[in-house]
Formats: C-alpha cells, sequence, structure tokens
C-alpha cells in the first residue's frame, strides 16, 4: 500500500503522463508561460492522423491569430473583432460583434490577438482599441466593460495574443503595417474581475506610466507584436520584446528584451543589442518574436535579423547565438516540449523547420527541412506545423519524419490548437481586409 501510494506521487509529480488527456487550451501556447506543447493525449496519433476527416467552416470574419479551447469551445476572434465560438463537430455556438464594427470594419484597422479564457469568461479584442470581457456559454458582455488599452486605436493596434494569470490580463500593443506613426508599444495589466488598470509599462516615455495620447510622447514605435505577446518567466516576471524605435536605457526601449515584474510592471531586467541602431535603422525588429523561456536558466529570442539569440533567464545576458531555420526573419512563437529528461525547441520560419536540443541553457541542432510555417505545436509526440503557403504538416516530432499533410487553404500567422478530440486551424490573411473567413477542423476517423 505504502508503496502504490509512493508511486503514485512520483507520477503525479512528474506531470502529464502518456494516459492523461488534454481538456481546454485557454490561451495562445497553453499556459501563461506559452511552451505551446503537451505530452497528454488529443485523441489524435499517429495511427491515425493520415485518415483524420476534415471540415471547413465558414465564419464570419478572417481569423488571422490561433483559436483557443476552453469550455467544450473553440474561440476566435477575427480581425474586425468578432468573437466567435465553434463546437468541434463545426456548429457555430454563438457569435460576439463589438459595437461600433461598421467604423472600421473593410478598413485596414484590425487586430490579430487571440483571446484568453479563466473562470467561466472570455477576454477578447477589437480594433477600436478596447477589451471585452465574454460569458464563455452565450458570448455576453460582462457588467462594466469593454475596457479601452489605448488612446489612440487608429495607430496602436492591439496584435499580440493575451495572457491570463492569477487574476491579472496581460495585454500589449504595436503598431499598424507601415509603422504609421504616433504609437508606442506598451503592456497593460488589467484586473481580469472587474477590468480596473492596475499598470502599464509604455517602452517608450517609460517614465509616465499611465495610457498616453501616443502623439504626447517624444518618440514613437517600439510596437510589442509578437504572437506571444508577455510571455511568464520561472520568477514570476513578464517578458516582452519591443521592435524598431529609439533606445537610451533610460525611458526609450527600442529593439530591446524587457523583464517586467508584479501588477505595476517594474522593469527588472533588459537586454539590448549592440548593434540596437542599426536594427532600428534598417528595420529588423528585435521584437518580430516574443521571449521565449526554454529551460535550462535560458530564453530564447529570434529576430527579423535572422538570428535566434539565447540568454540567461535571470539576468538576461547573450549566452549563444544561431542562425533561424533558412536563414530567415522570425515572426513566430517556438514551441518547447519537454518530455521525459529532455527539452526539445521548435522554431519556423518562411523558409524551414527545425528542432534543437535545450542542452545546459544552449540549443543544439536536431534536425530541419525546407518546409515554411507558422507558430508550431506539440500534441501527444506529434509535431504540427501550418504552411502559410497551405496544408498543415504532421511530423514526428523526434525524428522530424513527415506522417501526413492535411488540406488548408493559404494564410499568415494563423496556428493549430486541438480540442475536443478535434484539431482547429483559421486560414486567411488580415492584410486581405476580407469580411469572410474559414476554420479547418480535423475530426477522428
Amino acid at each position: 500500500m505504502i508503496r502504490a501510494l509512493v508511486l503514485a506521487v512520483i507520477a503525479a509529480a512528474a506531470g502529464p503522463t502518456a494516459t492523461s488527456t488534454a481538456k481546454d487550451w485557454p490561451m495562445f501556447g497553453l499556459s501563461p508561460s506559452r511552451p505551446n506543447a503537451t505530452n497528454a493525449s488529443i485523441g489524435i496519433t499517429a495511427a491515425n492522423v493520415a485518415r483524420l476527416r476534415h471540415k471547413a467552416v465558414d465564419l464570419p470574419g478572417t481569423v488571422d491569430s490561433s483559436p483557443i479551447y476552453a469550455g467544450g469551445l473553440f474561440v476566435m476572434t477575427t480581425t474586425y473583432g468578432r468573437t466567435v465560438a465553434v463546437r468541434p463537430d463545426g456548429g457555430i455556438a454563438w457569435t460576439f460583434t463589438p459595437d461600433g464594427i461598421g467604423d472600421w470594419e473593410g478598413s485596414a484597422q484590425i487586430t490579430n490577438a487571440t483571446p484568453a479564457a479563466g473562470g467561466g469568461f472570455v477576454y477578447a479584442a477589437s480594433p477600436d482599441g478596447r477589451v471585452h470581457k465574454l460569458s464563455l456559454s452565450d458570448g455576453k458582455e460582462q457588467a462594466g466593460w469593454p475596457v479601452s488599452v489605448t488612446r489612440d486605436p487608429e495607430h496602436e493596434k492591439i496584435t499580440s495574443s493575451f495572457n491570463l494569470r492569477r487574476g491579472r490580463l496581460i495585454v500589449t500593443t504595436g503598431g499598424y503595417i507601415g509603422d504609421a506613426p504616433p504609437y508606442q508599444g506598451h503592456v497593460v495589466t488589467l484586473d481580469a474581475n472587474g477590468g480596473r488598470v492596475l499598470g502599464v509599462f509604455n517602452s517608450l516615455c517609460s517614465d509616465r506610466r499611465a495610457i498616453i495620447e501616443p502623439s504626447s510622447c517624444r518618440s514613437s514605435d517600439s510596437a510589442i507584436w509578437g504572437r506571444a505577446g508577455a510571455v511568464l518567466d520561472t520568477r514570476g516576471r513578464w517578458l516582452v520584446s519591443t521592435g524598431n524605435a529609439p533606445f537610451d536605457g533610460r525611458t526609450d526601449w527600442g529593439d530591446s528584451i524587457l523583464a517586467l515584474q508584479g501588477d505595476r510592471l517594474a522593469l527588472k531586467a533588459h537586454y539590448t543589442p549592440p548593434n540596437q541602431q542599426q536594427l532600428n535603422e534598417q528595420d529588423l525588429d528585435l521584437g518580430s518574436s516574443s521571449p521565449m523561456p526554454i529551460g535550462g536558466g535560458a530564453i530564447v529570442q529570434g529576430g527579423k535579423d535572422a538570428k535566434l539569440r539565447v540568454l540567461s533567464a535571470r539576468s538576461l545576458k547573450l549566452r549563444q547565438t544561431l542562425p533561424t531555420p533558412g536563414g530567415q526573419e522570425l515572426f513566430t512563437a517556438p514551441a518547447v516540449w519537454r518530455h521525459g529528461h529532455a527539452t526539445t525547441v521548435f522554431v519556423t520560419t518562411g523558409g524551414g523547420t527545425a528542432a534543437y536540443a535545450q542542452r545546459h541553457g544552449r540549443l543544439k541542432a536536431l534536425w530541419s527541412n525546407g518546409t515554411a510555417g507558422t507558430s508550431p505545436l506539440v500534441a501527444a509526440g506529434l509535431l504540427y506545423v501550418y504552411d502559410p503557403g497551405g496544408g498543415l504538416d504532421v511530423y514526428r516530432a523526434s525524428s522530424g519524419r513527415r506522417l501526413a499533410t492535411l488540406p488548408a487553404g493559404g494564410g499568415h500567422w494563423n496556428s493549430p490548437v486541438p480540442g475536443g478530440g478535434a484539431l482547429a486551424l483559421p486560414e486567411g490573411n488580415a492584410n486581405d481586409h476580407r469580411r469572410d473567413g474559414v476554420l479547418n477542423l480535423y475530426l477522428r476517423p
């Protein structure tokens, strides 16, 4: 009896087992640290993946991001701010349409944010710079919401995925395609219950700790626009990276990684490349992706300069520099797969897909191919990579051997999530400014 109890405790401490079953996927990347990987079963295996049934669901807009799965529903936000809940069988459960959508629908004013769910609610963005709190059961807006996180939504865009932890919603802002000023990337902490703004960190004019009118700051740009947005590290800090903008190490933090602590978002550490001025002048945003904890006391950061930087998680000091897959710009969020005593990091670009072993806080190449991909997903030992040219490629994560290519049209930043024994993958490009879209569902045979 005692031996059985000890074994049960050890098994529980080790995390999900091969027989455990995945339930919700409530935010981009699964959890606040954004691993985008699980060892739990999703009902799809190497034996049945090539036989999945494909179903295309018509949507009232393009979803140029990732859905989430919560409460038995795939939930996603279209580029013009409609939030849609779809059942795993393809039926639409509810649709939320923000007030005033006619003012921006069909224009270049959009959002690419993935919502987050918790406590029976969904938090979603609309292109007017507002955050909505919706009932997961029926999509109804809650009293006291929406909450605005910008004073200039025509220049400041909610593009990155929301994060949610312990009653705190973390939202970041950037700018629109073409880098039209004025805007400042900033991080906002909201009380997820009532919507009160608890803290603001402006990556330009950071001495001002409130949501500011962008034109009132002497500096512009520094978008926070990586797909993962703010990412939780092992020290409870929020990691973000910024795009092209001035840097002075005091109040302006262009092309930098920032570690922010607590509700008030106190700056605890930063990393700025020595060639920051060159990155700024040549439009080589460090922050085209988000910082990602990879274990071993390290994080990885990719950028538009086609470099992967591995840094100390504690101090943000540089440890290692590698080329990105295919030597191309990085716009995706890596997947970090912890299996047994090993950690494998998967990175995708427009030029390839690659796997790296994390060993003692450094990366060592394992395998690669020349197939493009958006943000990858690992589930129960299978790697799912959406090729924005069309098709969802499925590999054995351990070897890179392709098992199947599932049908899908072309896209941009879309990426898949599992739920209810199915996979959901939106397609389409937000920059086409369409008012319709498609969700691909892959169902067990």
